[in-house]
């Protein structure tokens, strides 16, 4: 196994730990909790768990260098699913991003780069996937957070 191969696994390790406990954490929800928001200038719960939850589909189409138009639409696909579902779409969403991944050779993982449509600058594709990592690491610790804050029973194993 390559060392490009060896992180890719790795890293999709890691998401699909992160997926399996978002929807854990999402199947946890009361139907009357979604629109608490523990801030005015922050996301209520619903619009956390969507963002969170679209993160590799979204976040696929960025790397790839899709324009903000077709973001904002695959965006609008979360916003408009049913709570119930965005497990099953998070899970879509890394496969997709998976077969992205695994389809690159070792060179164009590592030195490829792509550049966003909001940035003036690209990153190679091995960047972008722990990119992906972190920041669905960030939005379900605050996910959990959100949980804690409402008194749901959460807790380290809910993560593990």
């Amino acid at each position: 196994m390559t060392a490009a191969q060896e992180m890719k696994q790795l890293l999709f390790d890691e998401l699909q730990l992160i997926v399996r406990t978002t929807d854990g954490l999402i199947a946890k929800i009361k139907p009357e909790d979604w629109s608490y928001r523990p801030h005015e200038n922050m996301r209520t719960l619903k619009e956390l768990a969507e963002h969170l939850t679209a993160i590799p589909s979204v976040d696929l189409l960025i790397l790839q260098e899709y324009s903000e138009s077709d973001i904002r639409q695959m965006e609008a696909r979360f916003a408009e699913a049913a709570p119930s579902s965005l497990g099953s779409l998070m899970k879509q969403g890394l496969e997709k991003l998976k077969g992205y991944m695994e389809a690159l050779d070792e060179e164009d993982f590592w030195h490829k780069e792509t550049r966003p449509f909001y940035m003036d600058h690209g990153s190679t594709q091995a960047k972008w996937l722990v990119e992906i990592v972190t920041h669905t690491h960030h939005h379900r610790g605050q996910l959990f957070t959100y949980l804690k804050m409402q008194s749901y029973e959460v807790n380290m194993f809910d993560l593990y």
